[in-house]
């Protein structure tokens, strides 16, 4: 009965996190996290193992996620190649830090690294949004460098692809337009993620208590299952969001981050509150 409840848990985080994909434009690692986190205390997990294994779960998740996106926008010609290259490295290099981190700090500690990426990215929302329209600026590749490394940190030790944080950057720094940004954003995320899962599969090996079908602090079962459907419920997102207006789709998003992000710091548990 647990692991028909546990597989349903799979399926439902695959279909909410495809629909806000597509109905949002996230990676969906802020959803990912705080339920698979869930999901292996429920299998009996101690939380120090259970957050690196929903860490680095949720990274290997946004792979083929991101790499579906890349190509994409390819196609279109939306991509800033070089751009995406040189942030990627950096951001990659910033992953493995990331998640270096994440494994031998606290798991509280690293929750709470959590929940304030997750509020900064609701509030991102609500700031005026700016597009610099579709010229590519001149941007010399050590400022790319530069930025990517901390966004392969975040991504790493939030368990997240790091876009979130990028695009911003990208959009406010170094002045992409939104279009180019979100295009870059999906390269830089496959660099950060697959660092990043890498790590974690590489910090897990030998870690006794693991559960099947994992590598290291990766569940590729759990993973295959998040994604399998994850990509067509973001189709049925992306239909959905053409039918919203946008101050829907913003008020969703703002609601959703912060809850998970008070969530995750702890606030709803603290005595006298009655949730």
């Amino acid at each position: 009965m647990i692991w028909t409840a546990l597989l349903l848990t799979l399926i439902f985080t695959g279909l909410l996190v495809g629909l806000l994909s597509g109905l949002l434009g996230v990676g969906g690692g802020f959803i990912m996290v705080p339920i698979l986190l869930w999901l292996f205390v429920a299998m009996g997990l101690p939380e120090e193992i259970a957050l690196r294994l929903a860490l680095g779960t949720s990274l290997v998740a946004i792979i083929p996620t991101a790499l579906s996106g890349a190509l994409a926008h390819r196609q279109r010609g939306s991509l800033v190649w070089r751009a995406g290259y040189l942030l990627g490295i950096s951001a990659a290099a910033g992953g493995v830090a990331g998640a270096v981190l994440a494994v031998y700090l606290p798991a509280e500690m690293v929750k709470i690294f959590f929940g304030l990426v997750v509020l900064a990215a609701g509030l991102r929302v609500l700031l005026p949004q700016t597009d610099a329209g579709e010229d590519v600026p001149e941007i010399e590749g050590s400022r790319y460098l530069l930025w990517g490394l901390p966004v392969g940190v975040v991504s790493g030790m939030a368990g997240i692809g790091g876009g979130v944080i990028l695009i911003p950057i990208l959009t406010a720094v170094l002045r992409f337009g939104m279009l180019r940004a979100v295009a870059t954003s999906t390269v830089v995320m496959i660099f950060a993620a697959t660092a990043g899962t890498l790590s974690y599969m590489i910090a897990g090996i030998g870690v006794s208590g693991l559960p099947p079908g994992t590598v290291g602090y990766v569940g590729l079962v759990q993973a295959a299952v998040i994604v399998a459907v994850s990509i067509p419920a973001a189709r049925f997102g992306v239909a959905t969001a053409h039918r919203l207006p946008p101050a829907a789709l913003r008020a969703a998003f703002v609601l959703l981050t912060g809850y998970i992000g008070i969530r995750m710091l702890g606030i709803f548990s603290l005595p006298g509150l009655p949730f």
